[in-house]
């Protein structure tokens, strides 16, 4: 006889707990198999999202090149539309290849722009709110009509005039002789800078569209607003004044259209509400 056989089926306080053979096992593998799945819907999405952007952009690329191919192979018919005449010299036989690219490079963009805006827009389409889809497929014809209105104000009066006003100051006491790569830093210069911030009254009425934006903003903010307009215009001009005076005085304005184009908009939602 085992003396210590009662000691043996007495259970101590701290012993564990006896799981009952009744109790059924947690349900652990649900918890994998949801979140599994979520993860087997979301990967084909997010690949089919991967592979959309990957095709516009492979149709940019292919756009764009097509116009740089173009313009670069019949450089010789907007030679003088872009040198207007001005004697250039260059440095160097490198210096005609930089030339004729860059110059290339910049009329590309600007003829594939709304190709590449429509495949722009056929990429975020999917993922924008209603408000936001109408918004950018009213406005979109008129951002572009703002951007060429800029690029042609810079082009037609502010690259003229600043050209002249420098070539004008540099004559007194020197001899000016301005080379191929300068002006056709100069021209970019004063063209595709001025050609986006014409896009001013379209982010005011797409920020003022989503909520973010109010008319008593910007007539609060408009003091401290002229004056980054101010730098701006000083940052993305040529370092002369006419350029800033120049690009000020239609930014200015741009502005203030852009208060009395959000006012409406207020005023027309207040009406249909």
């Amino acid at each position: 006889m085992d003396p210590y056989s009662e000691h043996r089926n007495t259970r101590s306080p701290l012993d564990p707990k006896p799981v009952s053979s009744n109790v059924d096992p947690p349900p652990a593998a649900s918890i994998p198999e949801t979140a599994n799945k979520s993860e087997e819907e979301v990967q084909p999405a997010l690949v089919e999202h991967l592979n959309d952007l990957r095709k516009q952009l492979l149709k940019s690329v292919i756009t764009f090149l097509a116009f740089f191919l173009f313009i670069f192979l019949t450089i010789n018919k907007w030679f003088p539309f872009v040198t207007r005449g001005h004697e250039l010299i260059v440095l160097g036989p490198m210096e005609v290849v930089t030339f004729y690219t860059s110059i290339s490079a910049a009329l590309a963009f600007g003829l594939a722009l709304p190709f590449l805006c429509h495949y722009l827009w056929q990429f975020v389409k999917p993922g924008l709110t209603e408000k936001e889809s109408q918004f950018l497929s009213l406005y979109s014809p008129v951002m572009f009509l703002l951007f060429v209105v800029g690029l042609a104000f810079g082009y037609f009066v502010v690259n003229p005039l600043s050209y002249h006003f420098l070539v004008s100051l540099g004559a007194v006491n020197f001899t000016v002789m301005v080379s191929a790569q300068e002006y056709a830093k100069f021209l970019l210069m004063t063209t595709l800078p001025i050609g986006l911030l014409f896009e001013l009254p379209i982010v005011a009425m797409f920020l003022s569209a989503i909520g973010i934006l109010t008319s008593a903003t910007l007539k609060k903010v408009r003091r401290w607003s002229y004056v980054i307009l101010a730098v701006l215009s000083a940052l993305l001009t040529p370092p002369d004044f006419i350029s800033q005076l120049l690009v000020l005085i239609p930014m200015i304005g741009l502005y203030e259209a852009s208060v009395l184009i959000v006012v409406y908009k207020e005023k027309k939602n207040v009406a249909v509400n």
